[in-house]
């Protein structure tokens, strides 16, 4: 099981794309965005879809962006089982 960690932006709802919801999205995979009540909730989307990337870049053949290649980590057994990523660090932008 491969591990990223990967920097994530989360909008506050007054500077996201949907009007009352959370956004956040991470730089490192042009596109890969998430929105949700809360901002639980919107990292916890955000690591799904984030992870859906990944598996489209490898099943395609195609290679990933540098920085998330830069962000590959060696997961615990705890963390293989609960995810293949890892968000590590925030900008909240508000």
């Amino acid at each position: 099981m491969k591990g990223y960690r990967l920097d994530y932006i989360l909008y506050d709802p007054e500077l996201s794309t949907e009007p009352d919801q959370y956004m956040a999205e991470i730089p490192a995979l042009p596109g890969c965005r998430a929105w949700g009540d809360t901002p639980e909730e919107t990292i916890e989307a955000l690591q799904s879809v984030a992870a859906a990337f990944i598996d489209i870049y490898e099943e395609n053949g195609e290679a990933l962006p540098q920085a998330v290649l830069a962000g590959r980590v060696n997961p615990t057994e705890e963390q293989a089982e609960a995810s293949n990523l890892f968000i590590k660090s925030a900008t909240v932008l508000a």
